[in-house]
């Protein structure tokens, strides 16, 4: 007789805003900016590309590509993400690579960088870091997914503002800033750093992307440079309405598949997870989950080996810790100001070990009635498994479906869970 509570399969409903046609929006998009009339023929165009698994940026960046050929441009592309892919020039071109954004896809060159030039100087007098290859450029499009941060929050959060900063300030801004917030609020550098960005280094335009709950585009905006703070604004209000959240906001135990910086700057969301506060602090807020203990199982390959967040969870399988780039991850996380994201989780050999280990950790909730939730990764939660626990409340509810009878746990010869994958393109 297990000593694990039995499991369903549940699926959100969700609204589900969505962009059928993504090429063809983006370029009806930048048609509203008019930026025919900003470039000359032949001037140069340098658009950012970062380092998450945006939904269908490959597409996304082309058509911006694309877009700018059209008035005459020649565009390339930069890689903008910090100090991810090791901090290095090659390491960050293979990320972008990796997501498909290859030349011969986007049509254009990519002209990787670590070297930096320093534009100014903040009235707080912090270095104002900018790409080499972007400040060489005549003009600049900031590419970016706007989304609740995952460590701060603010009518700013994550989006094209921290583009600017983090991104094409590359692993010199990124270490700088990251070490600012430690005097100064992330508002304040935000506004302060991007205020020169944007007066000093050629922004033409900026395209902000939404995503909805089911990992897909649900909204591009073409914002024209003095509007980026306004609309970045109104752009997290939907972020935030339309972003995966787990179905139940109290959890024992939160099993994850995968985690990786494609999937998050945390490797996991921390609005998701539950770990967006640091342990200890009462969190009033119910759009936050409470989670007691994380196992984390594996890595996405996109991720390169960089678990930057990893410290989030407790618990971790063997074989992801294996995964784990240790250099790269510490290098990330000292870069971002936060050493802890670093710390590696309990280890144990299989996934039987670490429910054995995890669920007598939860308190005194004996472990067949332990609130347990199972998910793929935290982008992907509108489809996922959950404990005998919640079955009375998810029959209740209009919001969920119920999508199989309670049944065990499932393992193989070696003691794992039976793969799970959310069959998310089904519906």
């Amino acid at each position: 007789m297990s000593n694990f509570p039995p499991m369903f399969r549940v699926r959100q409903l969700r609204e589900r805003p969505r962009i059928e046609d993504v090429a063809g929006t983006v370029d009806s998009e930048l048609s509203k900016l008019d930026l025919g009339s900003k470039i000359k023929p032949g001037e140069s165009v340098a658009i950012t590309a970062g380092s998450r698994g945006v939904a269908n940026i490959p597409v996304i960046i082309k058509a911006i590509a694309d877009h700018l050929k059209k008035h005459g441009a020649e565009p390339f592309v930069v890689p903008a993400m910090g100090s991810h892919g090791g901090g290095t020039a090659e390491g960050q071109r293979k990320i972008v690579e990796s997501y498909g954004m290859s030349e011969e896809f986007v049509g254009c060159p990519i002209r990787s960088s670590m070297e930096t030039v320093i534009v100014t100087e903040t009235k707080e007098g912090i270095p104002v870091h900018f790409d080499r290859f972007a400040h060489e450029a005549d003009h600049v499009v900031v590419c970016g997914r706007v989304k609740p941060h995952t460590c701060f929050t603010g009518e700013i959060e994550s989006g094209l503002l921290k583009m600017m900063l983090i991104g094409l300030g590359k692993h010199a801004g990124a270490a700088v800033y990251h070490r600012a917030i430690q005097n100064y609020s992330f508002d304040q550098i935000v506004r302060s750093v991007a205020g020169n960005v944007l007066s000093k280094c050629g922004i033409l335009a900026g395209l902000a992307v939404v995503e909805n709950a089911y990992d897909e585009t649900a909204k591009v905006a073409a914002v024209a440079p003095v509007d980026f703070v306004e609309r970045e604004k109104e752009l997290l209000v939907d972020a935030k309405k339309w972003m995966p959240r787990l179905p139940f906001m109290k959890v024992d135990l939160l099993i994850v598949d995968e985690v990786g910086k494609n999937i998050s700057g945390s490797s996991m969301d921390t609005n998701v997870s539950g770990r967006k506060y640091p342990e200890g602090v009462e969190v009033a807020d119910p759009n936050y989950p409470q989670v007691t203990r994380i196992i984390v199982r594996g890595l996405c390959q996109q991720t390169h080996g960089n678990a930057a967040g990893i410290g989030q969870a407790e618990f971790i399988t063997t074989r992801a810790l294996n995964e784990i780039n240790v250099e790269t991850t510490r290098i990330n996380c000292l870069t971002g100001g936060g050493p802890s994201g670093a710390r590696l989780p309990l280890n144990y050999d299989t996934d039987r070990e670490l429910l054995e280990v995890a669920l007598p950790t939860i308190g005194l909730i004996e472990p067949p009635d332990a609130r347990v939730t199972w998910i793929r990764n935290t982008l992907q939660v509108v489809e996922c498994e959950c404990s005998a626990a919640y079955w009375d409340e998810a029959q209740q509810r209009d919001d969920l479906e119920v999508l199989s009878e309670l049944r065990p746990f499932a393992f193989d010869a070696e003691g794992n869970f039976v793969p799970f994958e959310p069959e998310l393109a089904a519906h």
